[in-house]
């Protein structure tokens, strides 16, 4: 047996040390990645719910002054309560099978879907077909869509709870930020139709066709890029998408009062108001948009 020298002695050892530190670095980085998706994934769960509740509440007041004449205006309404009631509790860190998750995402994907053609056919059906007119009067032909990404978002949670590196072949992070833009880029066209009806009489009706839309397209930008200055600001404007979210609600509780009655005329107002349920769409994309900045920065996208 060769007898080490004392410098081979200590360059073996040195050798042995840097292998140690190398696979204990690796074992902190996989683990900080672990995390990461997991906490990635309860909050993709947490948003995906918000949208849920968003359609849960706006499908049951617009439906209800609809007098629900077709019975399949019920549809979003359980649609989106199952979405809600599975993406809740797997936010709040509960096992829930994932077999039953991914179905229940995928029926609520289904039925935005079909709600979109509903909507899509009531407005082309009335006369005048596509106008003005009837886009801003007629079945609101952006709002199933929500339900579909509630969905959607919510299988995408899915996936990332079992430590998935992509989505549909995309790097997961890109992905998940690329459609949080698409669907913060929706909302706002939707706000803005609506907002356009209104005549934009208060000047707080215009935040959210722009601080929403300049978050999408930073969040886009950093789906699309590896530069670090496109992330920072769609971070900061992300928060202040989330922060209008929230604020929304205050406004059209602003609106529904300053009707004729206020708040003692709620039966009618809160129907005829602004909807006091669309906001929070907002707080809820922006929150996936939050956790896809951070897949990003975890898995080095």
């Amino acid at each position: 047996m060769k007898v080490l020298s004392p410098s081979e002695t200590t360059q073996a050892v040195a050798v042995a040390s840097r292998g140690l530190a190398s696979a204990l670095d690796s074992l902190r980085t996989a683990d900080r990645r672990r995390r990461v998706h997991e906490q990635a994934a309860r909050a993709t769960h947490l948003g995906a719910g918000v949208l849920a509740l968003a359609v849960l509440a706006d499908s049951a007041l617009e439906h209800y002054r609809g007098s629900f004449r077709n019975k399949a205006m019920f549809a979003p309404l359980a649609g989106a309560t199952l979405s809600l009631a599975t993406n809740l509790p797997a936010a709040l860190g509960a096992r829930l099978p994932l077999g039953l998750l991914d179905a229940v995402q995928g029926t609520a994907a289904a039925t935005g879907l079909a709600g979109l053609g509903f909507h899509a056919y009531n407005i082309g059906k009335r006369p005048g077909g596509f106008s003005w007119l009837n886009l801003f009067y007629a079945a609101p032909i952006g709002a199933p869509f929500a339900l579909t990404l509630a969905g959607a978002f919510g299988r995408c949670a899915v996936r990332l709870a079992s430590d998935a590196r992509t989505l549909f072949g995309w790097p997961a992070g890109r992905f998940l930020a690329a459609a949080a833009a698409a669907g913060i880029a929706g909302t706002a066209g939707e706000a803005g139709l609506l907002h356009f009806r209104g005549a934009y009489h208060n000047p707080a009706m215009a935040l959210p066709v722009t601080i929403p839309p300049a978050a999408a397209g930073l969040l886009a930008a950093a789906a699309l890029t590896s530069a670090a200055a496109p992330r920072k600001a769609a971070r900061y404007c992300l928060v202040a998408t989330a922060g209008l979210g929230v604020a929304g609600v205050g406004f059209h509780l602003f609106g529904v009062w300053r009707n004729m009655g206020g708040f003692r005329n709620w039966s009618q107002n809160v129907l005829n108001g602004p909807p006091l349920p669309a906001p929070p769409s907002f707080l809820g994309l922006a929150v996936i948009g939050l956790a896809a900045l951070a897949l990003m920065e975890a898995n080095r996208e």
